[in-house]
């Protein structure tokens, strides 16, 4: 059996010795680097499910070591940081990233998201390879949107968004189950506001008219929902 390969990025050595060892206690092959550099031969050379990268490197910084990741490999980013602004953290998951644990964290919350985030790849992984709303198509195999034939440039968490809603047409899906959904935990870093900020993103993209919505509806009150 093939065990879940992590890449770990990390400069501090009392925090990458620490959770080194306990991700590999944990029964994951771990790839731990210090620095970007060390980093990218990682990536360019090495086979992983994961990665977790502090965003702050001596020689450059998780973010863009994100972005190539994404450009290679299919896989789930979770950001170690010092800074829990919001700013910082929308412009993270904006760029790819799957989840976001500010410094100093929990070990066992740590593992938990983890968890969550590979569950929830494997889960969209499973979602039909084309959904259609309208004359908005949803290629999951290629992580693409098309509007009317014509590709539409989405960030990762406004795909994220409208794949979940997409995923479930028909269904009421409350706020609080959208963000539980996207995040698969109680993420208190990114707060409701902030979620309507991805829908208002999301709705200048594929709506005809954003101010009447078709394909995301609002159900007042409630949530949203989409329909076939």
């Amino acid at each position: 059996m093939n065990r879940t390969a992590i890449l770990f990025v990390e400069d501090d050595p009392v925090i990458s010795t620490g959770l080194t060892y306990s991700l590999k206690e944990e029964g994951y092959t771990v790839y731990t680097c210090e620095n970007y550099k060390s980093a990218l031969s990682v990536i360019n050379d090495k086979p992983f499910d994961l990665a977790i990268l502090d965003v702050s490197l001596p020689d450059g910084n998780g973010y863009d070591l994100c972005k190539r990741i994404k450009e290679k490999h299919e896989i789930p980013v979770i950001f170690l940081t010092a800074s829990d602004d919001e700013v910082n953290v929308v412009m993270g998951l904006d760029m790819g990233a799957d989840d976001y644990v500010s410094k100093p964290f929990r070990l066992r919350e740590l593992l938990s998201r983890i968890k969550s985030v590979l569950r929830r790849y494997k889960a969209e992984s499973g979602a039909p390879s084309v959904i259609s709303l309208g004359n908005v198509t949803v290629h999951t195999g290629q992580g693409k949107v098309y509007k009317n034939g014509e590709e539409i440039l989405l960030t990762a968490m406004e795909y994220r968004l409208l794949l979940i809603l997409a995923s479930r047409p028909g269904q009421i899906m409350t706020r609080g189950k959208l963000l539980e959904d996207m995040w698969d935990i109680a993420g208190d870093y990114v707060n409701d506001n902030t979620l309507t900020v991805y829908i208002k993103r999301l709705r200048e993209k594929i709506e005809d008219d954003p101010k009447n919505p078709t394909v995301i509806k609002t159900v007042r009150g409630i949530g949203y929902m989409t329909e076939k």
